[in-house]
């Protein structure tokens, strides 16, 4: 569905960090899950511009901070603009960065521009479409796991450069059963870089 909005992400003239990187993050997820939208990030070189993400927050029972703080989940409780990784299906490793504390943005999709040939190999498949198309294949392809967990995001790995506004597009989250009808996943309008298509 067509939200109507356009992003309001801060342009700078590199990656986020220190204050810029707390200032970014601390606010409300929904907010940044817009704003990361067109943002670019990197991992060790490799990445791209966001293109989808998801908002969760602490009294959503759909996210894994709802039940408070663990072992698994600590990172989620970490300061704004650390970076949780966790599993599912016991395979597939998932990208999120905390905004207040307890709430957090999964990265699902990402238009490749760089380490493109790294990503390719790391996928096994050169269809630039499918590199970075949900978010257990960008962290295949970016190289993700859980040795890259709880660490800002101004340090390496990582880099995130912040973008132009971007038309966006909202719709219900994918792949949960709890709270599925919030429509709390966002997108770049009209790109081919997605995990699906808004409906």
């Amino acid at each position: 569905m067509t939200d109507g909005g356009m992003t309001k992400g801060a342009i700078g003239a590199g990656a986020l960090a220190g204050e810029g990187l707390r200032t970014f993050f601390e606010r409300d997820a929904i907010t940044v899950a817009r704003d990361l939208l067109g943002c670019h990030l990197a991992v060790d070189g490799a990445g791209g511009r966001i293109t989808e993400t998801e908002a969760y927050f602490p009294d959503d029972e759909a996210s894994h901070s709802f039940r408070g703080p663990t072992k698994r989940n600590g990172a989620m409780f970490g300061r704004p603009g650390n970076v949780y990784i966790y599993l599912i299906y016991g395979m597939y490793w998932c990208l999120n960065f905390v905004c207040h504390p307890g709430s957090a943005v999964l990265i699902r999709a990402l238009e490749p521009e760089t380490g493109i040939p790294a990503m390719m190999e790391r996928r096994g498949t050169d269809m630039l479409t499918a590199l970075c198309s949900g978010p257990g294949k960008l962290c295949q392809a970016l190289g993700i796991d859980i040795e890259v967990n709880d660490r800002l995001l101004d340090r390496p790995p990582y880099a995130l450069t912040p973008s132009a506004p971007v038309p966006i597009v909202s719709g219900k989250r994918i792949g949960i059963t709890k709270n599925a009808e919030a429509p709390w996943r966002f997108g770049i309008q009209g790109s081919r870089y997605l995990s699906k298509p808004f409906r």
